[in-house]
């Protein structure tokens, strides 16, 4: 996500503050709104997928591989 939609984001949210939102700007905000927390997901489950655990006997597991949610996004 760019920052031209986090920013349209931010502009939404103050405006429903002050003076509030027509029904297309309460659907805008919505869509930016899904949008936003999908990529968050997406990037927290890449960074969970990429953490490496070195285990006692020194073995790496990958905690990604070892769960099954290593996935090409």
């Amino acid at each position: 996500m760019d920052n031209i939609k986090i920013d349209r984001i931010n502009t939404l949210a103050h405006k429903a503050k002050s003076v509030g939102l027509t029904e297309e700007e309460k659907k805008e905000r919505d869509a930016l709104r899904k949008e936003y927390i999908a990529t968050i997901r997406m990037n927290l489950r890449n960074q969970l997928d990429n953490i490496n655990i070195k285990e006692k006997d020194g073995s790496i597991t990958n905690l990604g591989e070892k769960y099954g949610s290593k996935k090409t996004h």
